[in-house]
């Protein structure tokens, strides 16, 4: 895709969507960080704090160009609303982890929504990849991390 050829308006909008959604989902981490998971047993695999919010900006980029990719294939094509409608799912949800997790402060509850997070992230995957290869794998990322989020997020429940 040349420059010239990019939609702009799009491509800001969305990845200002997922942007959006991380800073909302930080309105509840945030504050449970030096509260709460603070005083939780960790493993001793966890990352380092200040790696969250870095991987995390990075990933919601990544997730709003694969978001680009195929809405600029056309609103018109079924393939490519039922696609962005899963993504909308798997944003929501992504959403809920942090609520769950850190605003509910329930590793357990966070869990079990991870779980549910990750199968809908393969199914976006899958169906962003049969409409822009491009976009399918730049969420390859998004669900290497989610993968490593839910052994973290287990690891927690198990010790606490």
């Amino acid at each position: 895709m040349t420059p010239s050829k990019i939609n702009w308006k799009h491509l800001l909008i969305s990845i200002l969507l997922c942007q959006v959604i991380g800073s909302l989902g930080s309105i509840f981490t945030t504050p449970a960080i030096p509260i709460w998971y603070a005083t939780l047993e960790k493993p001793t695999f966890g990352p380092p704090n200040w790696a969250f919010p870095v991987v995390w900006t990075l990933l919601y980029l990544l997730m709003g160009i694969a978001l680009y990719l195929v809405w600029e294939k056309g609103w018109e094509q079924a393939d490519v609303r039922k696609a962005m409608g899963v993504f909308g799912i798997q944003l929501f949800l992504n959403f809920m982890w942090s609520v769950l997790f850190f605003g509910l402060r329930s590793p357990l509850f966070g869990l079990v929504e991870i779980v549910v997070l990750w199968i809908v992230i393969l199914v976006n995957i899958w169906m962003f990849y049969r409409v822009s290869k491009t976009a399918g794998l730049l969420l390859v990322p998004y669900i290497l991390w989610v993968s490593f989020a839910a052994v973290l997020n287990y690891s927690i429940w198990a010790l606490n």
